[in-house]
């Protein structure tokens, strides 16, 4: 599924970089070399990084 259209982010990649140590939504999408831009994946973006820190 994708999570960021303007960026192009799956929800697997953000999966991974959460796995990978980030835990704040601007530190996942630097460690996948983007930046936010409209902002309207945010909430979801967070909703995955706190269900993938919760498990880890």
């Amino acid at each position: 599924m994708v999570v960021c259209v303007c960026n192009a982010i799956r929800e697997k990649d953000l999966r991974a970089a959460v796995r990978s140590g980030s835990d704040r939504p601007n530190d996942v999408y630097a460690r996948l070399g983007r930046k936010p831009k409209c902002g309207q994946c945010l909430s979801f973006a967070r909703n995955i990084i706190s269900a993938g820190s919760a498990t880890a």
